[in-house]
């Protein structure tokens, strides 16, 4: 079995789980769907009430895989398929990483960073994979009205394996979709099982499809909460984590696996799967706190306190640089990389985080700031396509005072302006000595 020195990680990644969706973070029963697996999964650990992502699918998968903001790899927004789009080969990932230090990497999931040859998850440190190359909407597609296959590519299923190409399994129509997660899990048991057995430590990433839109449930779920699809299929994400679990404490490696579950971005806005962020306000593909914030439980027994919540600031990159580090992997000297070590944080070395702000951007433009317990908008818009365009004076917010960002209090408060001017001169000083990727950008 692995020692501490190499443990085993498995990182959970539910797509568009809001914040306030979760029994342990005020929803559950409330929203329709119990969560008691996940709950009891935060009672064993760490629960932060501030892990903050980007703003929709794409870019937090990118920040996550490269531990660098999405405007530094030209990661802003998913575009149609075969079109150049996700990681360049130039970045370095974090299965790459692992992978030099002898772990088995394993990508069962949505992908959403490259859909062509060269850009899959197999092709960028993942031993094996199998899931969807871009999105789940994809899966309405041939029983959408008029829907012509002759002028875009049909979805499938896809899966891969390092250094052979990436092939097509099945067509992913809403059958599939109602399936995958189920499928998802069946390999990633199977996959945990082979590794164990080896005595090789394994990076196990579980990029759920649940509960990004159309949020379908399983046929085992359908009906059983009574309150329709979405809850039915947060009872099966719940489930499904729980799967996990199980197999974990069955397979006796419990105390030797830092074991991690969160979200991509805030909840959809688009009825009739619209989700809620809890006491925050707006929903993903903006820059409110609803958008940024979501659910994110870490477990590691014997290292991570039981019980333990936390309202500190962690941002997404924050997983590349600490994962590297929790396996004794090196990380790249050849580029700036955003995400900080939080290990001394998670495992309560200290009782602050090791950050106290970030950047937010969406696609090319610097909307917010956030520092402390202030956030400033350089830009307003509180929901999806009602934004009134760049501010003549930025609108600052205490959002812990003020969750809900609704009064601007930059006129008693403009010393915080020092601090994050500092913060946006740095990291515009980062990009001049190493400039952006374009989007679109083709591979060196």
């Amino acid at each position: 079995m692995a020692s501490h020195a190499s443990p085993h990680i498995v990182l959970i990644v539910a797509d568009n789980l809001g914040w306030g969706e979760l029994g342990c973070y005020g929803g559950g029963a409330l929203r329709g769907a119990p969560t008691p697996r996940i709950d009891a999964l935060a009672r064993q650990g760490l629960l932060l009430q501030n892990f903050n992502v980007e703003s929709d699918c794409v870019p937090t998968r990118s920040a996550l895989m490269s531990g660098r903001h999405p405007i530094r790899t030209g990661c802003l927004q998913s575009v149609p398929p075969g079109l150049p789009q996700g990681l360049t080969r130039w970045e370095v990932t974090l299965p790459q990483l692992l992978s030099q230090v002898g772990y088995a990497t394993a990508h069962f999931g949505k992908w959403h960073l490259g859909d062509v040859a060269g850009r899959f998850p197999s092709d960028r440190g993942f031993d094996e994979w199998y899931g969807i190359p871009r999105t789940t909407d994809e899966s309405q597609f041939t029983s959408s009205v008029g829907f012509d296959p002759s002028v875009v590519d049909l979805p499938y299923i896809m899966e891969g394996r390092a250094g052979e190409p990436s092939r097509e399994v099945k067509l992913y129509d809403l059958e599939a979709r109602r399936g995958i997660d189920a499928d998802l899990v069946d390999r990633s048991c199977a996959f945990m099982q082979r590794h164990v057995a080896a005595n090789r430590p394994f990076f196990l990433y579980l990029p759920l499809v649940h509960l990004h839109f159309p949020t379908l449930p399983h046929p085992d779920f359908a009906g059983s909460t009574g309150n329709g699809d979405f809850a039915d299929s947060m009872a099966e994400m719940d489930h499904r984590v729980g799967q996990i679990v199980d197999e974990v404490e069955r397979l006796g490696i419990a105390d030797n696996t830092l074991f991690i579950f969160c979200s991509d971005n805030g909840p959809e806005f688009r009825a009739p799967y619209r989700g809620t962020a809890g006491p925050w306000r707006g929903t993903y593909h903006t820059a409110m706190e609803g958008s940024l914030r979501v659910p994110f439980i870490a477990r590691w027994p014997g290292r991570i306190e039981p019980g333990r919540v936390s309202n500190e600031i962690v941002h997404v990159t924050d997983l590349f640089t600490t994962l590297a580090a929790v396996a004794g992997a090196s990380l790249p000297q050849d580029r700036p990389i955003d995400g900080v070590d939080q290990r001394a944080f998670f495992f309560g070395e200290q009782p602050k985080s090791a950050r106290e702000g970030f950047l937010f951007y969406i696609k090319q433009e610097l909307r917010a700031a956030k520092w402390r317990d202030w956030k400033l908008h350089f830009y307003w818009e509180p929901e999806v396509n009602q934004g009134q365009g760049k501010l003549e004076s930025p609108y600052l917010f205490n959002v812990t005072r003020d969750p809900k960002e609704e009064t601007d209090v930059l006129v008693f408060n403009t010393w915080v302006m020092g601090p994050v001017l500092r913060m946006i001169r740095d990291f515009n000083a980062s990009a001049a000595a190493h400039p952006h990727t374009p989007p679109g950008q083709l591979d060196r």
